[in-house]
């Protein structure tokens, strides 16, 4: 095995890339190039879709979108360009230079020298045309293809943003991540809606099961976490989780991602509720920050006049837990403190009978046992919550639900 300041060494001086003879045009992204402060002719490429095109009789117009943006890239050539394949919905290599445009819409704009059709796209079978705006409800039925209108696109830059925000949440609070199992013999809620795991292929003798035990897709990282928590004083945890829920309301999927913590040596639900607060404000302002054409995008067409909604807390005091309650999306967070007695455990799992199950949640109490306590997320509510999306839905790149696993 490498030692650290052998491998540090071993990845400075290895390199897979060639000496180029010549200086190639540089490849720039549709956000960098928007940004860009240099206009004075240097040399780019640019890789994306069409989203529009517009031929004169001397001009070719075309805008390019790659998804780092929600505003697109126009491009200006010359119309002999133009092959008769640049399409709405083709994608397209173009190379030129950046310049300062004389149109007031845009500070920038790629002058182009060779524009080469990657892949072709017949705007009359594509399922969106250009300048139409479809409801959420119709682009469902194309999952594969919904990611390329402008605002599925806006919604998973948003995703991605928040998703690094919250991240960056916890990293800068002290928290530890912790991947924590997808399959699981727990059943964290106890509500019995569980996705059970099995090999597609029968066993050679049936009565045994693959792990010698049951075992579930997760419904909750919050057990593990808890082990963890004997370890670490703040630990989180970011991942999908799986719910065998009969519904196709509006607010459930099968499928969807929680962010969970567990902090140890906490004896209040105030201590809970100031990191509760504190995510869900520095998650929002990250992303109202780095993305405000998306989100403006979504309270324009999708929510018009949508606001961050206000939010109300309802502590249940007699069971040492909060829920964070916010309109029209529901319990956005659900935290408590755990009960760490462990006499008091003992008799409640054997009056179960689940105290050889549940033994090792027994043994974190006889061992160290700290008050502890912990809360969860739900991301996709989230992301309604602070888009205005009514459908839960729309906020997922592949939604699962009751009779519906497309792709």
């Amino acid at each position: 095995m490498f030692g650290a300041r052998c491998l540090l060494r071993a990845l400075r001086s290895c390199s897979s890339a060639p000496c180029p003879r010549h200086k190639p045009s540089a490849r720039v992204s549709v956000r960098d190039a928007l940004r860009a402060q240099n206009t004075n002719g240097e040399r780019v490429k640019v890789q994306g879709w069409i989203r529009s095109v517009r031929s004169q009789k001397e001009v070719l117009f075309l805008h390019v979108n790659d998804g780092s943006s929600l505003e697109s890239l126009q491009v200006v050539a010359d119309s002999n360009l133009d092959t008769g394949e640049l399409a709405f919905g083709s994608s397209v290599e173009v190379q030129g230079q950046l310049v300062k445009s004389p149109s007031k819409r845009q500070n920038v704009e790629l002058k182009a020298e060779k524009i080469e059709v990657v892949g072709n796209c017949d705007p009359k079978e594509f399922p969106f045309k250009y300048k139409e705006r479809p409801p959420l409800e119709y682009l469902r039925q194309f999952p594969h293809l919904r990611c390329r209108t402008n605002v599925l696109g806006s919604i998973l830059r948003v995703r991605s943003e928040a998703t690094d925000a919250i991240h960056s949440f916890f990293k800068d609070s002290g928290f530890v991540h912790i991947h924590t199992p997808i399959i699981t013999s727990n059943d964290c809620e106890g509500a019995g809606e569980l996705f059970q795991v099995e090999p597609s292929s029968k066993m050679k003798v049936p009565e045994e099961s693959f792990f010698n035990v049951p075992a579930f897709l997760t419904v909750s990282g919050q057990l593990h976490l808890e082990v963890m928590s004997g370890a670490f004083t703040q630990v989180f945890t970011f991942g999908p989780t799986f719910r065998a829920e009969n519904s196709q309301s509006r607010r459930h999927l099968a499928e969807f991602y929680m962010v969970e913590a567990e902090i140890s040596f906490v004896e209040s639900l105030q201590d809970l509720m100031q990191v509760m607060e504190g995510l869900f404000k520095s998650a929002t302002m990250m992303v109202l920050s780095n993305c405000p054409e998306d989100v403006e995008l979504c309270h324009k067409f999708i929510a018009p006049g949508q606001k961050i909604r206000t939010y109300t807390k309802k502590q249940l005091f007699n069971v040492a837990a909060v829920d964070l309650l916010v309109p029209g999306v529901g319990e956005l967070f659900g935290g408590s403190l755990r009960e760490e007695r462990y006499h008091f455990l003992e008799q409640r799992l054997a009056r179960s009978g689940l105290t050889e199950a549940y033994q090792w949640y027994l043994d974190l109490r006889r061992f160290g046992s700290v008050p502890h306590g912990g809360f969860g997320m739900g991301f996709e509510r989230y992301l309604q919550c602070i888009l205005g999306i009514d459908n839960i839905k729309d906020v997922i790149p592949f939604p699962r639900f009751t009779r519906s696993c497309l792709l």
